[in-house]
């Protein structure tokens, strides 16, 4: 038996322990209260902590409690470390998004979430699992909390990396649909947030090719923490008790999809509860010959904006694509997600980032960001190039 086969033989049997684990514990005798906005860390063995007792629980709850917020994480799960100051999740070791879908409802039921924090799909691979239907399944999972709860705000992860290489193509395919996915809720009046989380970790943050050690637990917890902050209401119901480090970047700073500037789409502005959607206002295309950009603003409130950018592949196939542009009104690029952004005064790049930027010939992929604007927010020429 080959060395490969011994250790998906092994990894294939945890799942079933783990699977056999989460049989036997479905409720808690134990639940925590401060009275604080509740949150539902909602998941697998990654949610659970698997490796290290509290997962990124642990550095998001450290994070929340610095930033001043007050936060009760619920569900039916308890356990982590003393240290961690709320053992409530809803983390099932083992567990696929079939199995999250069909206990959803009583969870949301009992605990009346105000945000919830998904991260689901990586049992899906691992156990083979209808791979075609999973982002299919997702989205129905994604239907089911926003229906149940329609006023949380629900913040769906890309799964992180898969250290078994036979794996990780599924795992980019299976990440490469849920923007658009969330998108999808979003343009429906759903209170939906992307959290690009394969581009938090590599392969290196995990302890046995699944589950994160401890640095990259915690750079889970950087990533949600940087989400849940971009929304406000996710995480307090005005202002935290004290008031937390800001850490907006500079116009010349690099604003990336890693964990510090990873974003949420946010569908609401950060000034009214409602939703201004404009109409969608593309501008110029410039084609450079191997692709074309296709600039959208989606979303648009008082003195912010979410835009969304689709890149086509020409006659050619791509490796890598760059998209650059100017902006003319004086808009501020504040988080991005599906690409690398830079910026320095007007001038804005992007580049693709690990996964979208092979392109077949005509195909395309689509990434966005949350930018401020003053006043006029006229939309710029883009062009795009291969990379």
């Amino acid at each position: 038996m080959s060395k490969a086969s011994r250790k998906l033989i092994s990894a294939a049997a945890a799942v079933a322990l783990a699977a056999v684990a989460a049989v036997t514990t479905i409720t808690s005798a134990y639940a925590e209260s401060n009275g604080g906005v509740r949150v539902m860390p909602l998941g697998d063995s990654i949610t659970d902590g698997f490796n290290v007792p509290g997962g990124y629980r642990n550095g998001l709850w450290q994070r929340l409690v610095g930033g001043g917020y007050t936060v009760d994480f619920v569900g039916s799960q308890f356990n982590g470390p003393a240290s961690l100051g709320d053992h409530d999740h809803e983390g099932h070791s083992g567990w696929r998004i079939d199995q999250l879908d069909a206990n959803i409802v009583t969870w949301l039921r009992n605990y009346t979430p105000r945000t919830v924090l998904l991260h689901i799909g990586t049992n899906d691979i691992t156990q083979n699992r209808d791979l075609s239907n999973a982002p299919n399944r997702l989205s129905g999972l994604i239907d089911k909390i926003t229906s149940t709860a329609p006023n949380a705000e629900v913040f769906v992860a890309s799964i992180i990396p898969i250290g078994y290489g036979n794996m990780q193509a599924s795992v980019r395919s299976f990440n490469s649909a849920i923007p658009g996915i969330v998108q999808a809720k979003v343009n429906a009046g759903r209170r939906v947030h992307f959290v690009d989380m394969y581009a938090a970790l590599t392969t290196a943050d995990l302890a046995d090719n699944v589950h994160p050690n401890a640095t990259g637990y915690d750079k889970m917890a950087a990533a949600w923490y940087a989400a849940l902050r971009s929304v406000p209401g996710s995480i307090s119901n005005g202002t935290p008790t004290s008031t937390p480090p800001t850490t907006r970047p500079a116009t010349s700073a690099p604003v990336t999809s890693a964990p510090v500037t990873s974003a949420a789409v946010s569908s609401r502005p950060p000034t009214s509860p409602v939703v201004t959607t404009q109409p969608v206002t593309s501008a110029p295309v410039t084609a450079g010959g191997a692709c074309t950009a296709t600039y959208a603003v989606v979303n648009q409130w008082p003195g912010g904006f979410q835009a969304s950018v689709t890149v086509v592949a020409g006659a050619a196939p791509l490796t890598g694509w760059t998209v650059t542009w100017t902006f003319g009104n004086g808009q501020a690029i504040s988080q991005a997600w599906n690409a690398t952004v830079t910026t320095s005064g007007a001038a804005v790049t992007a580049r693709n980032v690990s996964y979208n930027g092979n392109l077949a010939a005509r195909a395309s992929t689509e990434f966005g960001f949350l930018a401020s604007a003053t006043g006029t927010n006229s939309a710029p020429t883009l062009t795009c190039a291969a990379a």
